[in-house]
């Protein structure tokens, strides 16, 4: 296996085989915690500032800011869409919409506090969709949708900067594939 791989696909969580029969509920929960944890993989390993790093100029992005940008993506998606809770957005509101990608600066602090609102917000939303109709509908910004929308939407969103995540950590620091 080539050194850059993340991890040998024979022990890789993400590659194990599984029931065929699931149904939609089980492959689209499960689509999304594979994207998930790659995305995870993608920041493995390095120190704030690769992970603060704009390796793409002249984009904003990095991996950092991608973090806390998904961590603002699941505490939109189910604290306020899905659940209703009367909570501020994280990093930034609609006038400041690239905050969470400005506030991605090169210091434990920032990467640690990063870290924790993305993983304490994924097992939030993990928990609540457990529990939720796919069918049902909720009101996002005046349009009826249904759950399962939001969820094929959280997939995409973390494929496409799954995508984002694989090119900048290949410019931080060559690792690449998974």
């Amino acid at each position: 296996m080539p050194a850059e791989f993340f991890l040998d696909p024979a022990v890789d969580p993400r590659l194990q085989p599984s029931d065929p029969w699931r149904g939609e509920r089980e492959v689209d929960l499960g689509y999304l915690n594979h994207f998930r944890q790659t995305f995870a993989l993608k920041l493995e390993g390095l120190d704030a500032e690769q992970l603060a790093r704009r390796s793409v100029p002249p984009s904003t992005l990095s991996l950092l800011g991608l973090l806390r940008h998904l961590g603002k993506v699941e505490h939109t998606w189910n604290r306020i869409f899905l659940q209703r809770l009367p909570e501020p957005r994280l990093y930034g509101c609609e006038e400041v919409r690239d905050a969470d990608f400005d506030g991605a600066v090169a210091d434990d602090a920032v990467v640690a506090e990063a870290w924790e609102v993305w993983r304490r917000e994924v097992a939030a939303a993990e928990e609540h969709l457990a529990t939720r109709d796919f069918d049902e509908v909720v009101d996002v910004r005046g349009e009826p949708t249904e759950v399962r929308d939001i969820v094929v939407h959280l997939i995409e969103e973390y494929a496409r900067h799954c995508g984002h995540a694989d090119l900048l950590r290949e410019c931080v620091d060559g690792r690449v594939g998974q």
